[in-house]
């Protein structure tokens, strides 16, 4: 059997079934969009005065400014370990750890950017809770509320969300290990974005919507990764398949 310098992937989850989540989680966006609860939910903690718990130190301190750096630390250790691999990372090969370096990268970039070009402002900044802007949705696209704007997404949460990239990197070799970077993934945005809108500076849409970007973004880079990945497995094998087929030659009697 001729050998293979990549790990098949799993067919645990197959590109039908990621796309089927994929387009199943945006029509569940949309339908969180047009629910209205956002504003629902912005009331639960703010009101005319404000946000009383906008200052608290766990959701503004602990919460927010003192982990404001941390994402960018282990994706520097994520980077340098595509050459220097520690624990778990030593059982993929390189091009899975530079997908998994490189799409956290990714991740939080693209969050960024969008996040830059935005119009819409934060809870905190409509006049309901003690700001000068009004309500507009985010779809409602070159519309200026009034506000600041630069609030969608949630870019907060994306320290969280923007690590679910490892359940993409893992899931084709160790599947364990990959549900196990998504739930802490997940579980570590919620808390972020949770974190964020008790303060008034996001809608839960906003966190959501996050989510659903570092998900896209990972799962394109993954299907990229692992074309090339087949392509160079192919090309590794050719030679072996041609040789096997030929006829050994024997002495002449």
């Amino acid at each position: 059997m001729p050998y293979l310098p990549f790990p098949a992937p799993s067919s645990s989850s197959s590109p039908p079934r990621l796309l089927f989540w994929t387009l199943a989680s945006f029509l569940l966006l949309l339908l969180w969009d047009f629910s209205g609860l956002d504003l629902a939910m912005a009331h639960w903690f703010g009101s005319a005065g404000g946000f009383a718990l906008e200052s608290h130190w766990l959701w503004r301190d602990l919460l927010h400014d003192d982990i404001r750096l941390w994402p960018w630390v282990i994706e520097l250790g994520l980077l340098t370990a595509i050459f220097l691999p520690i624990g778990t990372l030593r059982q993929l090969p390189m091009a899975r750890r530079a997908q998994l370096a490189l799409t956290t990268l990714a991740a939080l970039l693209a969050v960024s950017t969008l996040k830059l070009h935005s119009h819409t402002s934060c809870p905190w900044d409509l006049q309901e809770f003690g700001g000068a802007a009004t309500y507009v949705s985010h779809w409602a696209w070159g519309v200026r509320d009034g506000g600041t704007g630069g609030c969608f997404p949630a870019g907060h949460a994306s320290a969280g969300f923007a690590f679910i990239g490892g359940f993409f990197a893992f899931r084709h070799a160790l599947p364990k290990t990959a549900w196990r970077w998504f739930a802490g993934a997940m579980l570590a945005g919620l808390v972020f974005g949770l974190a964020q809108q008790i303060r008034g500076a996001h809608y839960m849409s906003h966190t959501l919507w996050t989510a659903w970007l570092c998900w896209t973004v990972a799962a394109g880079i993954d299907a990229a990764v692992s074309r090339l990945m087949a392509r160079s497995r192919t090309h590794a094998t050719a030679p072996v398949s041609r040789l096997s087929a030929l006829t050994p030659l024997t002495p002449a009697e």
